[in-house]
């Protein structure tokens, strides 16, 4: 069983004083993240500086081959002046120079939401069932603490808490990329000022990224209400059952073309049925939901992903709230079931 910090707990009913249920459930918030501190900061952290290194070692070998190919007289590398990008580029390669810049950060910053997509699913697999595992389940019970608020920590770790976080690291490996890039370009004379963050806007790219929490935590949901109902309810190998019943579901409706009796083919179960119920906290896949709304050019679709307006046009969806009301539904029958379901 693991430590519980017991400086931290409300005291029991009949005490000397009470808690308020508001400052419970910011003591259960504290619980979940210390005891999950690996998986929702130093995880996301972690993979960052993995990305970092890589990068750095990308660089080193990427300047000892030029150097090499320099000293072979392969290329002439003497002289080069970056500055000279900025001061002649048209305005239109300014903007190819911007777009290529806020996707080179973009894409550094993928490793912690990598990490996010596994760190959330595992977390709520085993949010119910480990405390069952363990018999920590029955302390927990014996403290004026309800099930209700016990499972929405939970909840709020998993699509709120972790994310942010990741969203936290992602920022700062981003910062340390371009910190980098600008290293490489005063190697080369070029200034990393007008090259560089003159040209690309991390600021926007972050602000975005944190604007986009609202839409994971709702998008997450079917996939954190799923996994929690399992975690609740399987005695044994909850991971299997959250995968074996979809899939196979999935597999069988397929099979008997299920679906054509709603004027539907079997790809639409798979994509908005198993897909929403396994695929929810990874970040981004409901951009793989609104593809068609792309348009126009590399330019324009960037745009469209860092656009407020774009981003949280996912809540005019009915299949998002659907998912959401699901979810839901979901969550409060792994409430009922923890309430009721013990190991014996």
């Amino acid at each position: 069983m693991n430590a519980v910090d017991t400086s931290t707990v409300p005291a029991p009913a009949g005490g000397t004083h009470s808690t308020h249920p508001t400052n419970r459930f910011r003591l259960l918030l504290r619980r979940e993240y210390w005891e999950h501190k690996g998986g929702f900061l130093w995880a996301p952290l972690i993979a960052g500086g993995i990305s970092l290194a890589l990068a750095v070692m990308a660089a080193i070998v990427g300047v000892v081959m030029l150097n090499r190919a320099a000293a072979a007289g392969d290329i002439q590398i003497n002289g080069v002046d970056l500055g000279m990008l900025t001061r002649e580029m048209s305005p239109s390669d300014a903007e190819q120079l911007a777009l290529g810049l806020d996707w080179s950060l973009i894409m550094s910053s993928a490793w912690p939401f990598i990490v996010l997509t596994f760190v959330v699913f595992f977390y709520c697999l085993g949010a119910l069932y480990d405390d069952r595992k363990d018999r920590s389940v029955l302390f927990w019970k014996s403290l004026p603490i309800s099930d209700a608020q016990t499972v929405l920590s939970k909840v709020a770790s998993a699509v709120v808490v972790a994310p942010v976080l990741a969203v936290l690291a992602a920022v700062v490996t981003m910062f340390g990329f371009l910190v980098l890039m600008s290293v490489m370009v005063m190697m080369f004379g070029g200034n990393p000022f007008t090259l560089l963050w003159a040209q690309s806007h991390p600021l926007r790219i972050a602000f975005g990224l944190l604007a986009w929490v609202p839409v994971y935590a709702v998008w997450a949901l079917p996939t954190v209400g799923w996994l929690l109902l399992c975690s609740a309810w399987a005695r044994s190998k909850p991971f299997l059952w959250a995968t074996a019943v979809p899939v196979i579901t999935g597999l069988l409706v397929t099979w008997f073309d299920i679906m054509e009796l709603f004027q539907l083919d079997g790809s639409w179960f798979w994509r908005n049925v198993v897909g929403r119920l396994l695929l929810g906290t990874v970040p981004g896949s409901d951009v793989l939901y609104r593809t068609a709304e792309f348009g126009g050019n590399d330019i324009e679709r960037a745009e469209q992903l860092l656009s407020l307006q774009w981003m949280y046009g996912i809540f005019l969806q009915p299949g998002t709230w659907i998912g959401a009301v699901a979810g839901a539904v979901m969550i409060y029958i792994a409430i009922r079931l923890r309430r009721w379901r013990d190991e014996g």
